[in-house]
């Protein structure tokens, strides 16, 4: 949808439909005519629609207007190369070996860095203000990564605001040595401590090491806990416990949880309220989960019976702070995706089927915009409301369905209230880093 921004800054959003849930604490999707009021890149005002008045209105015609995007799950150090390292069957196995080879010969500091670039362009194009990315963090990545991180969190800085969590798997995390040097290196780069970890004998301890590294340090945790199709994995639970028995006072986030799914209910029923107890937060990952999940072959012979994500509705009714986020960009993990938070928040609502009642389901608008930014302490809010950035997502859909039924590419980016270009940067730009096509 194509508008005049004045050039003074100051003028009426008029007749916006706009989600109770973005301008309020209220948990309704019902969208509400308002007249939104913006000068010096940040609303003052929210009021009625036809309302307000001025010598530059807008009327959107009951267009809606969502907060900018926030990303809390992503890999930056990964995105965009599918061209060079595919998935040779879809499998989460598959793309762990595939990204391991490539990281080993091609993560040198100017890859990960035009490729983070890259990504980080795409996702301001479509309207994200805040991602936070986990970074792969085995020795010596870590000292490479963190690097390139820092200079692109000051380089993007106003534009889109970053956070990084330091990735290890099991064997980094039981290695002393090894986790104190990438606990150490990202306390100096003000990251969080991540991890991965599923079915794994030594669950307890690698919750228990982790908890203990953060609280030492001051850190945050954000950790990928049972990406896993298996209901033996316990790494959510053993995450919890682990900050129960430590009385841990950090922030805790837990991304995947997909082994939820499929336990048996009393067992499933027990983890949801200690993550409950424990103030942990969840983050699903949909369109990933989706992929990776239940896929047990390769010959194409088998369809998925699962979806691959975990019981988030369940989770946001015991009480559980959720979000849902990206993950993967283009590479061996999810060969798709481009960092869209619309994209995150349209399949989010098919796969998950938080749509119904549309009414007061899609309070569900807060997954990609305030509920992750709460989660993470990002600076912006992602709220429609008085003194806030009039940093805004326009859409010419009126209603949910009208919205949902389209991949809105036509959509108008505001930030600070002036109108970004969205054209996205074309993927031939990183031809000369895949090798031959």
């Amino acid at each position: 949808m194509g508008m005049t921004i004045p050039a003074d800054g100051h003028y009426v959003l008029a007749n916006a439909s706009v989600p109770t849930a973005v301008m309020s604490d209220a948990a309704s999707g019902a969208l509400e005519r308002v007249d939104i009021t913006i000068a010096d890149g940040t609303i003052t005002g929210v009021a009625p629609a036809r309302t307000q008045s001025g010598p530059h209105v807008i009327d959107l015609d009951g267009g809606i207007v969502l907060p900018g995007f926030v990303d809390l799950h992503t890999h930056l150090d990964k995105g965009h190369i599918w061209p060079r390292k595919q998935n040779p069957d879809g499998t989460w196995i598959g793309a762990l070996r595939a990204v391991l080879e490539d990281r080993t010969a091609n993560w040198a500091a100017g890859d990960v860095e035009r490729r983070m670039d890259f990504a980080l362009r795409c996702a301001y194009a479509h309207g994200t203000v805040a991602i936070r990315t986990h970074l792969d963090m085995a020795p010596p990545q870590h000292e490479i990564t963190w690097e390139v991180f820092e200079a692109m969190r000051a380089r993007w800085a106003g534009r889109i605001e970053l956070q990084a969590a330091g990735l290890m798997g099991p064997d980094t995390i039981l290695n002393a040595e090894a986790l104190a040097a990438v606990a150490e290196r990202t306390k100096a780069a003000g990251g969080i401590l991540g991890g991965s970890t599923a079915v794994h004998p030594e669950n307890a301890t690698i919750m228990r090491r982790l908890v203990e590294t953060a609280g030492r340090l001051g850190l945050d945790i954000d950790l990928h806990t049972d990406e896993s199709p298996d209901p033996a994995a316990n790494a959510l639970e053993s995450l919890a416990d682990a900050v129960i028995e430590s009385g841990f006072t950090g922030a805790v986030t837990a991304g995947h949880c997909c082994s939820l799914a499929v336990q048996e209910h009393a067992v499933a029923q027990r983890v949801i309220d200690k993550v409950a107890r424990a103030g942990i937060a969840v983050v699903s990952l949909p369109m990933c989960n989706m992929y990776l999940q239940d896929r047990q072959n390769s010959d194409g012979v088998r369809t998925p019976r699962w979806r691959g994500v975990t019981l988030l509705n369940e989770l946001k009714a015991a009480g559980v702070a959720v979000a849902i986020a990206s993950d993967n960009t283009r590479d061996p993990f999810y060969a798709y995706g481009d960092l869209d938070g619309f994209e995150v928040l349209r399949e989010g609502a098919r796969i998950l089927q938080f749509d119904h009642p549309q009414d007061r389901a899609f309070s569900w608008a807060r997954s990609v915009g305030a509920d992750p930014a709460a989660i993470a302490g990002f600076a912006y809010g992602a709220m429609v409301t008085p003194g806030k950035p009039a940093d805004l997502v326009m859409f010419g859909a009126r209603n949910w369905t009208e919205l949902m039924a389209r991949p809105q590419s036509d959509r108008t980016v505001l930030r600070a209230g002036q109108a970004i270009d969205t054209t996205l940067p074309d993927y031939r730009e990183l031809d000369d880093l895949m090798g031959p096509n």
